[in-house]
């Protein structure tokens, strides 16, 4: 009886041995996978520790370029920006002065052709004979002449509501090529000097200060 239980218990015990050797190879091979893993996992972690850096730099030069050549661009596009809207100001303030221009000597044309009914009411009033304009001595050219007067002065006043003024030197005053014209050259008189006005033969006419006509004059030479 004692023997046939020791011969149970032995069997058992082999079996028992023989299933654990069974097990034996894969519980190994679980073991050393998971290490292996875990090891594998750790040099691929230094790894990319020990090569972030350098991708990081690269990426930070990359980004740094990029961002110089956007800044040169929008510098470049600044200062076109800036001269295209200085030119388009300087345009407007031309085509302003054009327009103001154009207002104030837009009836340039029209001032020079009266000038021209201008002179011949001076002359007319300056030829006429005194003696005939005393009362009672000739009434219809007395009356033709005062109407002259009239429109004459009337005309100088519409020259002068639109800024034309005569230019009309004195006798000795300095010759000015600007708004003066020599039509000729008078004898030296005592007193008097050189290169300075004689002799007024016509008026000058000026538009918001701008020579309209020069006035012809007589000029002292040597």
């Amino acid at each position: 009886m004692a023997l046939s239980i020791v011969a149970r218990f032995s069997r058992s015990i082999h079996l028992d041995t023989t299933h654990l050797e069974k097990f034996r190879c894969p519980v190994t091979s679980v073991v050393k996978g998971y290490f292996g893993l875990h090891l594998n996992r750790k040099f691929s972690t230094e790894t990319i520790e020990e090569s972030t850096p350098k991708e990081s730099d690269k990426e930070i030069e990359s980004l740094k370029t990029e961002m110089q050549k956007i800044t040169e661009n929008y510098n470049n596009l600044d200062d076109k920006y800036k001269r295209a809207l200085a030119e388009s100001e300087n345009m407007r303030k031309r085509l302003m002065k054009q327009i103001d221009e154009a207002k104030l000597f837009g009836i340039q044309s029209l001032c020079k052709d009266l000038l021209e009914v201008a002179d011949i009411l001076t002359s007319a009033t300056k030829s006429a004979p005194q003696d005939q304009l005393k009362d009672g001595v000739n009434p219809p050219f007395a009356n033709l002449y005062h109407g002259l007067v009239l429109t004459e002065s009337q005309l100088f006043k519409v020259f002068s509501r639109h800024n034309l003024v005569q230019i009309s030197p004195e006798v000795g005053e300095h010759f000015d090529p600007n708004i003066h014209e020599a039509v000729f050259q008078a004898p030296l008189e005592a007193g008097k000097e050189k290169n300075t006005v004689a002799v007024v033969t016509k008026v000058g006419y000026q538009l918001h200060g701008r020579p309209l006509r020069p006035a012809f004059v007589g000029v002292f030479g040597p």
